[in-house]
């Protein structure tokens, strides 16, 4: 949620930081007149609601400035995302990339299967595996996803000791093993 918001404050800033620049190159060109620029001024100072929009909008720069500047200085977290475990002789942990090669491994052993993406998702019943899976079409599609189904559950509880609660397997697309070559008229 942080993020999109601050995206969308960082677009905002890069909008008005953006104005302001060009703003600026055209006095310095001399593209607008000192008399111009005085009679703006004049006029800010002269009407009171511009006076506080533009102290408001100076505000709220500044404020948008201190927020990026907390955050370019926050560090992330360092350990990249894991599963950890308590045994009676220590800590376990296990990172979500290794759960995710697991399942790739798992799955691309099952005869048919051509492509693989997996996302490892933590939830209080287990693991949720969902893969993205290119296939030959030669293979029965349920068939095949059943059997990438029991193969990945089975492998990453055996291997890892983590129970899975679900495999998602998502058949994006037949991939042609042939080559043929296609004729145009």
């Amino acid at each position: 949620m942080f993020r999109i918001v601050d995206k969308l404050l960082l677009f905002i800033y890069s909008i008005v930081i953006g104005a302001a620049s060009i703003m600026i190159a055209c006095i310095g060109f001399n593209w607008i007149s000192k008399r111009a620029l005085l009679t703006a001024l004049d006029r800010m100072f002269e009407q009171p609601s511009i006076q506080i929009s533009v102290m408001i909008a100076g505000i709220v720069l500044f404020l948008l400035s201190l927020r990026f500047f907390i955050v370019s200085l926050h560090r992330g977290s360092a350990a990249p995302p894991s599963i950890d475990q308590r045994t009676d002789f220590g800590d376990i942990r296990i990172s979500i990339e290794t759960i995710e090669n697991l399942a790739l491994k798992a799955a691309s052993k099952r005869r048919g299967v051509k492509d693989l993406r997996a996302r490892i998702r933590t939830s209080d019943s287990g693991l949720d595996i969902v893969l993205r899976v290119f296939v030959d079409g030669e293979s029965s599609i349920p068939t095949l996803t059943e059997e990438i189904q029991l193969a990945v559950k089975s492998h990453i509880e055996d291997i890892t000791g983590i129970p899975v609660s679900n495999v998602t397997v998502f058949v994006a697309n037949v991939i042609q093993t042939g080559m043929y070559k296609s004729r145009v008229e």
